[in-house]
């Protein structure tokens, strides 16, 4: 399956092939979404969606079909339940289904749930802990209808956060070696939401989404300097801007950033027996901004670095390798949808 991580400000693609336990990039695509085509994660125009993603289509092997593709935002709701341990999986599905009601806010035909078990509880053995996921069905079919539209067979919906920390998983090489037994959190800056999501070696412990992103920073060069929105972006990319937008512009925009993630941290130290976090990996387009790696370290006393999952990846012969390394940030997302390839849907 290719991996499609619809974003806001742009549609990112990739696929991986698998090989005595190598994965490799075979195909990657990254195309611009028109401006407020997608906001606050849900799409307003499926046509223009399905017009990127069939630009995408023309860039990935005719062979390939399907696709995983994910949603996040107010939609979403993921919960940890405790049920009996000796449940099967089918009793476990009946059991859900009747506890559903009580657990999530929308009326259950207007909702499309899935779970999946964790671990036997810590506290209590006779429990396991089974992570519920649960989203509007009409946001899973508009994006459904989006990608099938663009010339794919949408085979998974994942969530975004997921898709992250599978990704993410493929980063804690870059942390000391002690780091796989350790908290980490990795916080994807997209252009409108940021994605936190935190784990413990590959278990999930919490995930956030917040309406904050890099259109914040472009929307303050807007303000500040008259220039217009694509004229803004492509200075923030480009970094022609005056010598003091350091201090007017961006020094501000880290500030909020920082708010934002210290806050997400904090709230998920108040509901975990955790004490701290002890590492950051950072992705996303707005996590290419100079020096935010050091101001996490410095303000928040975290080990952060800037992910690099190629760094676990073998790349195709005949793709641009120095093209794809630039933008290896940007990819978490669309490389964690594309390993859900090899790995198999619960029910």
């Amino acid at each position: 399956m290719v991996g499609i991580d619809i974003g806001s400000h742009s549609v990112k693609a990739v696929l991986l092939s698998e090989q005595h336990g190598m994965y490799r990039i075979e195909a990657a695509a990254v195309e611009p979404m028109p401006k407020g085509m997608i906001k606050d994660r849900e799409i307003q125009d499926i046509e223009a969606v399905s017009r990127v993603i069939a630009k995408i289509r023309k860039q990935i092997p005719k062979t390939v079909k399907y696709a995983a593709v994910a949603i996040s935002g107010a939609s979403v709701i993921t919960k940890i339940i405790y049920m009996d341990v000796s449940l099967s999986d089918s009793e476990l599905e009946s059991q859900i289904e009747i506890e559903a009601d009580s657990l999530i806010p929308y009326p259950l035909d207007e909702v499309s749930l899935d779970f999946e078990k964790v671990s036997v509880n810590k506290a209590d053995p006779s429990k396991v802990d089974v992570l519920l996921s649960a989203a509007r069905t009409e946001h899973i079919e508009v994006r459904s209808h989006a990608v099938m539209d663009g010339g794919f067979e949408p085979k998974v919906m994942d969530v975004e956060s997921y898709a992250l920390s599978r990704a993410g998983l493929l980063c804690v090489s870059q942390l000391p070696e002690d780091a796989e037994d350790k908290v980490v959190a990795f916080v994807d800056v997209g252009a409108q939401i940021t994605l936190i999501s935190i784990v413990e070696g590959s278990k999930s412990l919490y995930t956030r989404d917040q309406v904050f992103g890099g259109e914040q920073f472009t929307n303050s060069i807007v303000s500040y300097y008259g220039k217009s929105f694509d004229e803004s972006e492509s200075a923030k990319i480009t970094g022609q801007l005056p010598p003091n937008y350091t201090f007017e512009v961006l020094a501000p925009f880290q500030t909020a950033l920082l708010q934002q993630i210290r806050r997400s941290i904090q709230m998920f130290l108040n509901t975990s027996e955790k004490d701290n976090i002890d590492y950051i990996i950072l992705s996303g387009g707005t996590a290419l901004i100079t020096g935010l790696e050091r101001l996490l370290i410095d303000e928040l006393g975290v080990h952060s670095v800037i992910a690099k999952p190629l760094n676990e990846l073998e790349i195709a012969p005949d793709l641009d390798t120095e093209e794809i390394e630039q933008i290896q940030p940007q990819l978490m997302i669309a490389i964690g949808l594309a390993l859900r390839s090899f790995s198999e849907c619960h029910i």
